[in-house]
């Protein structure tokens, strides 16, 4: 304990121990150190702390007065410091995984022990009695910051929606905004269950701020569009060059060109190569909205996939969020290059964006994963939530058993943290160290026949007591 008074600290024990010897040997410090440390209590605080009796000491009743708020001071300093340093190892008792009651070790950050003894030593003790753990969410796709547009321009079309409403409302945006509308996003986010996202913004030293501050993971793009000027281009090439992690290892940057609408060609290519050189992933948005299709084709002769794949653009380390408009030839292309598809279901819907061809996207093989879009388009960030829109989405076709809900799952939680190179997603010994902590009491959890089925179509962010992400505790 780094915070704590050591004279409160001694009294504690020689009033537990009855004995100034018995303090001493367990403190490793000298009697005379201890009747010093007393002395200078009774001093300061002007009371008689013990009586002499026959065979030792005994707790005056000013005594047993100071040992009660000796406790309670006691016990602050402890959590103190458990909320200021993160445990190298988590016990969690009791909890239910895969319908066993077991109890998790966490150390390091990683999973160590999924069937630990309940006298296993850790640092920390979460008894999870009653609750179930499971693996924690992964955003693929947002805009953190835009929470500040939260219910600002509903209701209208894509192109409209920006040109109109959102690009001149950012234009008016400070770093202290943009810090302040990423605070309210992770916040959200950890508070439904999400340790990652993947964000695409500006002024991104506040949103690398924001995740520092929160203990969560994300990837955050460097956006780059058109209309940005050489000395910019420069200032972000710069950052990549000088780029040092805060956190020690929960971010990583990201390449963002925004769309193939407002990033020209000789951008794009920059932007994979740039992003190559220095081994980032890249993401942009993707045959969104019809409209994206219709006026590629007319520039380019392409649809937006051939477009991209022309130019050398697509690969493994491509995240595309949205293509919603893609062909079954087109997602064939997708999974060769090995790009990765955020799917993103109720912006899609809100902004009339059009139905997600998950028929085609199964077939093909692709990696998805599942993301929430911006609080402006959304109009939040539950990850939860999407997945359950998601799956009703995927049925509206006529089948039921399309997108079944483990799979699903799979899209928000392993998928994800693949795509981002994190060995993460799944509760096994070895991965990092992210879950959440669900609690079966709640009446939205009951009955129990199946948990991922209850937590995509029946639960909200209440169910969640806990949240844990790379060993630490978020929530």
């Amino acid at each position: 304990m780094i915070f704590e008074d050591f004279r409160l600290r001694v009294f504690e024990r020689v009033a537990r121990l009855g004995s100034f010897t018995s303090a001493a040997k367990e403190l490793g410090v000298s009697q005379p150190a201890v009747s010093q440390h007393i002395a200078e209590i009774e001093k300061f605080t002007g009371i008689k702390l013990f009586d002499r009796v026959r065979g030792g000491i005994e707790l005056s009743p000013q005594g047993r007065r100071f040992l009660e708020q000796t406790d309670a001071i006691l016990k602050s300093y402890s959590e103190l410091e458990c909320n200021l340093r993160t445990p190298k190892s988590i016990l969690i008792k009791n909890v239910i995984l895969q319908g066993q009651k077991c109890n998790i070790l966490i150390k390091d950050q990683q999973f160590e022990d999924l069937n630990a003894p309940a006298e296993a030593p850790a640092e920390k003790v979460l008894d999870a009695e009653g609750l179930a753990a499971l693996p924690a969410l992964y955003n693929t796709h947002n805009h953190a910051a835009m929470t500040l547009l939260r219910g600002y321009a509903d209701d209208m079309p894509l192109q409209k929606w920006l040109t109109e409403y959102i690009w001149p409302y950012e234009d008016k945006l400070t770093p202290e905004d943009i810090y302040r509308g990423s605070e309210i996003a992770v916040n959200e986010m950890v508070a439904s269950g999400s340790v990652f996202f993947n964000d695409m913004y500006f002024d991104i030293e506040q949103t690398i701020r924001a995740v520092d501050h929160s203990g969560m993971r994300a990837a955050i793009g460097v956006t780059v569009m058109e209309n940005h000027t050489k000395a910019q281009e420069e200032q972000k090439l710069a950052f990549i060059e000088n780029w040092q992690d805060p956190t020690g290892g929960r971010i990583q940057l990201v390449m963002a060109p925004h769309a193939i609408y407002t990033v020209g060609k000789d951008k794009l290519k920059r932007c994979a190569a740039t992003a190559r050189k220095h081994n980032m992933r890249i993401h942009i948005h993707l045959s969104e909205t019809e409209q994206e299709v219709q006026d590629c084709l007319k520039e380019h002769g392409k649809t937006p996939v051939q477009y991209l794949d022309s130019i050398g653009f697509l690969g493994p380390d491509v995240i595309a969020a949205h293509c919603v408009h893609v062909a079954e030839s087109e997602w064939k292309t997708l999974a060769k290059r090995g790009v990765t598809v955020s799917h993103c279901p109720c912006s899609n819907m809100k902004l009339g964006s059009g139905r997600f061809p998950y028929e085609l996207a199964l077939n093909s093989g692709c990696r998805i994963t599942l993301g929430t879009d911006g609080a402006s388009s959304n109009n939040n960030l539950d990850l939860r939530e999407e997945m359950k829109f998601a799956s009703l989405l995927a049925k509206v076709s006529g089948d039921p058993s399309l997108l079944p809900a483990e799979e699903l799952f799979r899209w928000a939680t392993k998928n994800g943290a693949e795509a981002f190179g994190i060995n993460a997603g799944e509760i096994a010994v070895g991965k990092r160290a992210d879950l959440i902590l669900v609690d079966l009491a709640n009446p939205r959890m009951q009955p129990c026949h199946n948990l991922i089925s209850n937590f995509i179509y029946s639960a909200d962010s209440s169910c969640i007591t806990n949240v844990i992400c790379d060993g630490r505790i978020v929530k």
